[in-house]
């Protein structure tokens, strides 16, 4: 990863701008440059991936103009080659076509490129900045206004906290420009169903996610993937391990006592033949990183904080006793496919809108814990699910085919890879486990009574009445209970307890997330309320 930052005024007080940027040198460890543009500051924290020599190093520059991104562009040597014919490449960076393309096509190119990237451009001719993130917002990117009104830009909401009273994400497939955010690409909005048959469907999952993955193992950097046992990350892993002509490096985490992917991930790497490494966490070890996590996510999520501590410090000893500098991850599948809940959906035009609503919500809730968990470690992730070509034809298929009537959740994922001896059969057709029990049950429950004991009955009542916490984007007054998806609320003394360490950190920041991550209470069978899939009534033998 890398982390960006632009203060859009020529007034922009150097050392104010240094005091937020640098709360994400984490992102990229390896060099740092700040320019003055005549229209602002443009800073950069690099992690050296494609193009490490120092010729690559940003803000890229072409006149008066400049540009940072912190991203990925696939395909870019076409574009170089395209363009190299009028301007001149001093780097083997992937990122350097950014200004080259914007002189040529303006803002069209974001709609053009294959790319997870979130990127500041300060247009010299035109003097002003434009900013955009990828449709998915795999990539973070934060806006917010300083007491004047003049806009700022960032990786991550903790550069723009003091600098701004409202911090807001960027909104992904939106590109900023002239004041106003314009939308290039709904990702999640399907113009066409797809009328391909079953087995069609599942030969073009097969090979645009092998696509996916084999473009994501392109790196100037040592390579290493994360295994939890489960589908989505063990399909990646095993495609990953056909393509690569040395051993991959694979890594697993979970409680000593009872984490069951462990033994499903060293069950998947011995079959695929990677070179594995089992991580172990302790009680003690998630207690005392639950505010280091909090912090680092700015999010208040349940969720999201319990999925990242285990995801924190399998990263933080891959960082801390390897050299690998890029993880590839198995996140996106579930909002494509279906989790557990989702067996619930009264129908299909229901499957698909609850599958679009959580494409268009990643940014705020997996794809944000992946992208923090791994980038505070100098590591970059890479997610071959988000691969917009993958993304929008899956979104596309006819969601009868998608919606689970096969008496299996992610039918046509593991259909797809059903032949080609990539998985063992009790790893391909294993029911999914909630992530609590995939890394040991007893962490959540650790959690959990932490908060009981932290709070009394009457401290946790007073605090919920007594503290006015404002609410997530779209909620006009303090939620009913049963709308806790939609509010930002506390509900437990587990929530209660994240939010007050959120609001340490991000202090009336709390609608920078739209509220909990939970199942759809709108169906039954879902009115829920633990966000844990270990509380579904068809939960049944996928915590084995």
């Amino acid at each position: 990863m890398c982390s960006i930052m632009g203060y859009c005024s020529q007034s922009a007080v150097y050392d104010v701008f240094m005091e937020g940027f640098q709360r994400t040198v984490s992102r990229g460890p390896d060099d740092s440059r700040v320019v003055r543009t005549k229209g602002g500051l443009l800073g950069f924290h690099r992690l050296s991936i494609m193009g490490p020599e120092p010729s690559g190093m940003q803000p890229f520059q072409m006149g008066d103009s400049y540009a940072v991104c912190n991203g990925e562009i696939y395909g870019f040597e076409k574009w170089r080659e395209e363009l190299s014919g009028k301007y001149t490449f001093e780097s083997e960076s992937d990122c350097e076509v950014l200004l080259p393309l914007y002189q040529e096509y303006g803002t069209d190119l974001f709609a053009m490129l294959d790319a997870e990237f979130a990127c500041i451009i300060y247009d010299g001719d035109a003097k002003e900045f434009v900013a955009a993130r990828d449709p998915i917002g795999i990539r973070p990117l934060y806006y917010g206004y300083d007491k004047k009104g003049v806009v700022m830009f960032a990786s991550e909401a903790k550069n723009l906290v003091g600098l701004s009273d409202k911090i807001m994400p960027f909104p992904p497939g939106h590109y900023y420009k002239g004041g106003r955010f314009i939308c290039y690409c709904d990702i999640a909005q399907v113009g066409a169903v797809c009328s391909d048959d079953l087995e069609t469907v599942c030969r073009n999952i097969r090979a645009k996610l092998t696509a996916g993955v084999e473009k994501r193992l392109i790196a100037d950097a040592k390579v290493g993937f994360l295994l939890s046992g489960g589908l989505d990350s063990s399909l990646v892993c095993a495609i990953a391990a056909k393509k690569s002509r040395e051993p991959i490096r694979t890594f697993a985490i979970g409680m000593s006592e009872d984490a069951i992917d462990l033994k499903y991930a060293k069950q998947a790497a011995d079959y695929i033949g990677s070179e594995h490494t089992e991580v172990f966490m302790t009680p003690d070890e998630v207690l005392s990183s639950l505010e280091t996590v909090i912090q680092l996510l700015g999010t208040y999520d349940i969720t999201t904080i319990r999925a990242s501590i285990g995801m924190y410090l399998v990263c933080k000893a891959i960082h801390e006793e390897t050299d690998i500098r890029v993880l590839l991850t198995g996140e996106i599948s579930d909002e494509l496919f279906g989790y557990k809940y989702t067996d619930f959906a009264p129908d299909a035009a229901a499957f698909q809108k609850e599958s679009q609503k959580r494409i268009r919500e990643l940014h705020m809730y997996d794809v944000l814990r992946a992208d923090r968990c791994i980038s505070v470690n100098a590591l970059e992730a890479r997610v071959p699910f988000g691969d917009l070509d993958f993304v929008k034809y899956v979104l596309s298929v006819d969601p009868k085919l998608k919606i689970n009537t096969y008496g299996k959740g992610k039918y046509l994922l593991r259909h797809a890879f059903e032949k080609g001896d990539y998985l063992p059969q009790e790893i391909l057709w294993r029911e999914k486990a909630a992530f609590s029990d995939a890394v040991g049950h007893s962490m959540v429950d650790y959690l959990k009574e932490y908060a009981e004991r932290f709070y009394t009955d009457e401290e946790y009542e007073s605090k919920c009445e007594r503290i006015a916490y404002p609410l997530g984007t779209g909620c006009a007054a303090y939620a009913a209970e049963s709308d806790i998806r939609a509010c930002s609320r506390p509900f437990t003394k587990e929530s209660l307890l994240y939010r007050e360490i959120f609001e340490k950190y991000y202090p009336g920041q709390a609608e920078m997330i739209s509220g909990y991550w939970m199942p759809n209470r709108e169906w039954e069978g879902c009115d829920v309320k633990d966000p844990s899939a270990r509380v579904l009534s068809n939960y049944g033998d996928s915590g084995i």
